[in-house]
């Protein structure tokens, strides 16, 4: 791969260091602002074949994408496309406008390659991102990822708001009901819970009825159980679910975490996450026998960590934490490793290589 730019150099050696000197969500916001500003020089761009997809009637230059949480707001799709992302998730959004958790809520484990957060799904609310959303060109594949307000009394009617506001912006939509952060929130990956979101979720959308719905994903929590995880399976295979996100952060402190914020309360993502979460992801290739689609998120920060997830079963894979460590230039690394790898194995395409640890 050609080395990066004078620009992208400067940027990753002189700017993204001193953002690290700030605490995690002033230096996250001051990254939006350089972004909007347009102060983050963009990465050479690269296309390889081997990499495009097709999945849900869209086209994919690459199946590495921004995981929600970097832009919650949708305030710099169009920038983090043009990192190299193959599609970006914005959100997670709320039907209100609703501030989160009180400060602190984000800590970095740097020596982990880790973070924790409890922001609490803090959100401008939808109509505002919808007012951004469509303000905007649609080039490129955008996914919603949506969520419930804290103080609502009725989970599913915030998630049928929010599938009916983003209906016709979304490319996909993702039902959040696995942060930790939220209380009772993950209780709606119960199966009769579950069945009775999805379907009025699919009703909003039919009611909308304009240019046909958007693909349904459900983001699920890395701390099921087997049986938990069973019920997801078959629920999903059930309700015609489009594809699975797996996963969000985890409550589990593994006994590697070095830094002395391992045990603030909150979720944690980041490279301790990557075994956990990929091991989930490969039990739901199994149980849904492959005929879902799966997204391959949490602790991603290589290309061979990419191919790894592909392998047990993703079609499309995510990343975000690495970033906040790897900063920019990251993304078209993983990309120029990933299509390395696809092919070093003879696949003429990377959707041929999803699942490959599971055929004998």
């Amino acid at each position: 791969m050609s080395p990066p730019s004078r620009a992208v150099w400067a940027y990753r050696t002189l700017a993204w260091p001193f953002l690290r000197l700030l605490d995690p969500e002033t230096a996250h916001e001051a990254a939006i602002r350089a972004l909007q500003w347009g102060m983050v020089p963009r990465p050479r761009r690269r296309r390889y074949d081997v990499l495009g997809c097709r999945l849900w009637g869209l086209d994919f230059e690459s199946p590495v994408g921004l995981a929600a949480g970097f832009d919650k707001d949708a305030l710099v799709v169009d920038a983090m496309l043009a990192q190299g992302f193959g599609f970006v998730e914005v959100g997670t959004v709320t039907p209100k406008p609703q501030t989160g958790n009180p400060r602190p809520r984000v800590f970095r484990l740097t020596r982990d390659g880790a973070a924790i957060n409890r922001l609490g799904f803090n959100s401008t609310g939808a109509q505002a991102v919808a007012a951004r959303l469509g303000a905007r060109r649609r080039t490129g594949i955008v996914g919603v990822n949506i969520g419930r307000n804290a103080e609502t009394a009725d989970a599913v009617a915030d998630y049928r708001a929010g599938a009916a506001c983003f209906s016709h912006l979304a490319d996909y939509l993702a039902i959040n009901v696995s942060s930790p952060n939220t209380p009772g929130l993950r209780d709606l990956q119960a199966r009769d819970a579950l069945e009775g979101l999805l379907r009025a979720v699919r009703d909003a959308l039919e009611r909308e009825g304009r240019g046909g719905a958007p693909p349904l994903l459900l983001k699920i929590a890395p701390d099921l159980d087997e049986e938990g995880l069973d019920a997801v399976a078959q629920v999903a295979l059930a309700e015609g679910v489009d594809g699975i996100i797996a996963t969000n952060t985890t409550l589990a402190r593994p006994d590697s975490l070095i830094e002395q914020r391992r045990d603030e309360v909150g979720g944690l993502s980041g490279r301790p996450l990557f075994a956990l979460s990929t091991a989930v992801l490969g039990g739901l290739y199994r149980r849904t026998g492959g005929k879902i689609p799966l997204i391959g998120v949490g602790g991603m920060e290589t290309g061979r960590d990419a191919y790894m997830k592909i392998r047990a079963g993703a079609s499309l894979v995510q990343l975000y934490t690495a970033l906040i460590y790897h900063g920019p230039g990251l993304v078209a690394s993983i990309i120029g490793e990933l299509a390395a790898l696809v092919e070093a194995d003879g696949f003429a395409n990377v959707a041929d290589a999803v699942g490959a640890d599971h055929r004998s």
